[in-house]
């Protein structure tokens, strides 16, 4: 295989989603709009969405155009989601814990 950016990215990527699992630690679920999602301890909200293969999970103020995981390390705002009934909330950057409902964010949220 040749070396480029796009392996580069992918391997990367693989690496990531490996780091947020603690190898050996018991799995629970958490909840997502009407989903039932598998997570490890370790995970933040933002990975155990993208490993159920969901990449938005917020839309915007004024075109509701769709957001999801953009930085991953919490400087930006695109990871907005509602937890636990708080909207705002950086979904990369809170720790996944049993039980927790998470919702989509519809612009700014209902606290704004």
């Amino acid at each position: 295989m040749a070396w480029s950016k796009r392996t580069t990215a992918a391997v990367g990527y693989r690496r990531w989603v490996s780091w947020t699992r603690l190898p050996g630690a018991p799995a629970f679920t958490i909840q997502f709009d009407d989903q039932r999602l598998a997570a490890a301890p370790g995970q933040t909200v933002a990975a155990v969405l993208w490993a159920a293969g969901i990449r938005s999970w917020r839309t915007t103020r004024h075109t509701g155009a769709p957001r999801g995981l953009f930085c991953g390390i919490g400087v930006c705002f695109d990871c907005l989601v509602t937890i636990d009934g708080k909207p705002n909330r950086r979904a990369c950057l809170v720790p996944a814990r049993p039980g927790m409902v998470v919702t989509t964010q519809l612009g700014v949220g209902d606290a704004v």
